[in-house]
């Protein structure tokens, strides 16, 4: 799972609204969402409460990894999400304070000789009236020289934490199909929170349909890449364009079936 935000500007008004996702290799749907009402960050109290009514409906081991990045970072953060039993790989920003061997450092010093991935275990020190934790670190260099530093709930060798984060991407990914690379959700002029909420969730419908869609049209494969390196369709596009052609050609037959019907009667006003 992913949590993230996303944002854009109706007029001169920010719409910010912070999203938990679920992602794989071919499904990429959010899943539940809350509107911020300030532009930029989330708090600690808006992430937990996020997480809370996700809590409210599933089993915290429904969560194979909670991914975030360094937006998403804070000592009481981690402790609720270690109380909760909730697995995380959240990337850290480098000036982050952590204690080895009974001697504090900042990230940026400990990792200062760092060349490739490497992986250990240190201690956040307690702060601000949270307990130490004690977490384990995945990292790398990166284009640049940056340093990817990302901290694990789960003992976990420093390369399969970074193996887990690079699925993180998925959820940027997510948001470029719901905005300028498919649904434009950017494009509404809705800002009454309650309305644009119901549009997002129609959207998400969509995600997943599209999804579902591409799986069943391609089985085992995977949507051909070109010299480059990039696919030629993303797999949100090639299921997306199959269910507009649908939709063109035959509007009487269910795109799904029992489970999930949807009648293709829009020329008659019904969906």
């Amino acid at each position: 799972m992913c949590l993230d935000r996303t944002n854009w500007k109706i007029g001169k008004s920010d719409v910010n609204v912070l999203v938990l996702a679920v992602v794989t290799e071919r499904y990429r749907v959010p899943l539940m969402w809350t509107f911020l009402n300030h532009s930029g960050n989330s708090t600690t109290r808006q992430r937990t409460a996020l997480m809370e009514r996700y809590l409210a409906r599933f089993n915290a081991s429904t969560v194979r990894m909670l991914l975030a990045d360094r937006e998403f970072i804070g000592q009481a953060w981690f402790k609720f999400l270690k109380d909760k039993n909730i697995p995380f790989a959240i990337r850290v920003k480098e000036d982050q304070l952590i204690v080895v061997e009974g001697r504090e450092y900042a990230l940026r010093s400990y990792l200062s000789r760092c060349k490739g991935e490497r992986g250990f275990t240190a201690t956040l020190p307690a702060k601000a009236g949270q307990p130490a934790l004690e977490l384990h670190f995945g990292t790398r260099r990166i284009k640049g020289g940056e340093l990817l530093i990302v901290a694990c709930s789960e003992p976990l060798r420093g390369s399969r934490i970074l193996r887990y984060y690079r699925w993180r991407w998925f959820i940027e990914c997510m948001f470029a199909d719901s905005k300028t690379k498919g649904l434009n959700l950017e494009d509404t002029r809705i800002k009454l929170s309650k309305r644009l909420s119901l549009l997002i969730g129609i959207s998400a419908i969509v995600l997943a349909m599209a999804c579902q869609t591409a799986s069943k049209l391609m089985g085992s494969k995977y949507p051909a890449r070109k010299k480059h390196g990039y696919c030629s369709k993303s797999w949100f596009r090639t299921g997306f364009d199959e269910l507009r052609r649908r939709l063109r050609t035959n509007e009487e037959t269910p795109i799904f079936g029992s489970k999930l019907a949807v009648k293709k009667r829009l020329r008659a006003g019904v969906a």
